[in-house]
């Protein structure tokens, strides 16, 4: 068994033990060190945002001081869902490992399978030439602050 899906895992377990969440963990690694772990904490914090990877991104990013996870790899328990991919993405992770599918997930109650197969249309533009104007504004104060 790889170490670090072995830590995923434990933190997976930790957490649906607590009463935290589902069965969802994660660690992520840089240079062969873990830098972040999390896992499920969705019923603890009454946030639906607080899976696994996110809560180990949030960790990492703390651990290290900056929101680029550029050559890190990320190890969880279960494919990671829509919201979980584009954080992972956002994060820049280079590589992913996971344990189950998002078929799997859905065996035991997870709904993350409609996010792929169901289509929803919720969104609407609403006011962009006002939100054009907030956008300029940002552009304006980045090429001054550089950062």
């Amino acid at each position: 068994m790889n170490k670090f899906m072995k830590l995923a895992i434990a933190e997976a377990r930790t957490g649906i033990r607590a009463g935290h969440g589902g069965p969802f963990g994660c660690v992520i690694v840089k240079d062969g060190e873990v830098i972040g772990r999390g896992h499920n904490e969705v019923v603890k914090q009454t946030d639906p945002t607080c899976h696994g990877e996110v809560m180990a991104i949030r960790d990492a990013c703390r651990n290290i001081g900056r929101f680029d996870l550029s050559g890190c790899e990320l190890y969880t328990t279960a494919e990671p869902c829509p919201m979980c991919a584009g954080a992972i993405r956002w994060a820049n992770i280079s590589r992913v490992y996971y344990g189950c599918s998002i078929s799997d997930t859905d065996s035991i109650g997870f709904r993350d399978l409609q996010f792929y197969t169901e289509e929803s249309d919720i969104s609407e533009e609403l006011d962009r030439t006002e939100c054009l104007d907030l956008f300029a504004e940002y552009r304006a104060i980045k090429e001054k602050t550089q950062y």
